[in-house]
């Protein structure tokens, strides 16, 4: 009998094993993920590996639900023969979840992206990388957040608006020719996202967010941006570029209003590479 009984136990452990499973990997494949791989990757499938080409990080209980810090992290530079060429970022649980799409070169260097997200509810967050021959790998990170895209913008929302579209473009430390060198975009923008109720008037403020990001060296592309009010207010983004000459670093920015901010840096190298 006793043998009998821990072999029921024993399966009964194994059952509820597989049960957990199968739950979880039914929770990986969410309503909105689905519909978002429908319509941007029907027919394609994802890589095995995922983790030796791109990695997502993210903390798993978020402070601020507007302000959620994430990176995503590529695993190896950006090479001629293999790069990454975009990177689309989905909050599944987000009222937009493609939230945006980035778009890389080899002259990025590297395609290292970090920001600042709004995650409206628990969620997975994924970060796809697709290869330059058009392969895809997905990281993917569950963050507990919530309210952070119907949260309102910051409180002095007329001076929010007085600084609308300054910008600031900085390079970290010296820079090194034919290296990647990281850079840091900042964009004043309150990204309204319309959906913040005003507690005073109970309207809705209509919502004004930053549409695309261009950013070039001496002309040729470095990285670009369809984002929406998923980005948090004041949108930041570091990322890299590897210059081969001096030259001039300069970012657009248009927004859901079609306003148009610009802002340039002059690059000159303080250490050539191998110096």
């Amino acid at each position: 009998m006793n043998r009998l009984h821990r072999i029921g136990t024993l399966a009964t452990v194994l059952l509820a094993g597989i049960l957990t499973t199968a739950a979880h990997a039914q929770e990986l494949e969410t309503e909105n993920w689905h519909k978002v791989r429908e319509a941007q990757f029907a027919g394609r499938s994802f890589e095995q590996g995922a983790d030796q080409v791109v990695t997502l990080e993210a903390p798993n209980r978020a402070e601020d639900a507007a302000v959620v810090p994430i990176l995503i992290r590529a695993a190896q530079p950006q090479q001629p023969d293999r790069w990454i060429k975009k990177i689309y970022l989905v909050i599944d649980k987000n009222p937009s979840p493609m939230g945006a799409v980035f778009t890389l070169t080899p002259d990025s260097g590297r395609a290292d992206i970090e920001t600042r997200i709004r995650i409206e509810d628990y969620s997975w967050v994924r970060a796809i990388a697709e290869m330059q021959d058009g392969k895809l790998y997905m990281a993917m990170k569950y963050v507990k957040a919530s309210g952070g895209c119907s949260a309102p913008a910051g409180k002095d929302m007329e001076a929010a608006l007085a600084r609308l579209g300054r910008m600031k473009i900085r390079t970290d430390g010296d820079i090194r020719l034919n290296q990647p060198n990281l850079v840091e975009l900042m964009i004043s923008h309150p990204n309204i996202s319309g959906l913040a109720m005003d507690q005073v008037t109970r309207l809705y403020a209509p919502p004004r967010f930053v549409r695309t990001v261009q950013v070039t060296y001496s002309g040729k592309p470095i990285m670009s941006a369809d984002v929406d009010f998923t980005i948090s207010e004041n949108p930041n983004f570091r990322f890299y570029f590897e210059p081969r000459a001096d030259g001039d670093l300069r970012a657009e920015v248009v927004d859901s209003s079609n306003a148009t901010f610009e802002t340039s840096l002059a690059v000159r190298s303080a250490v050539a590479s191998g110096s």
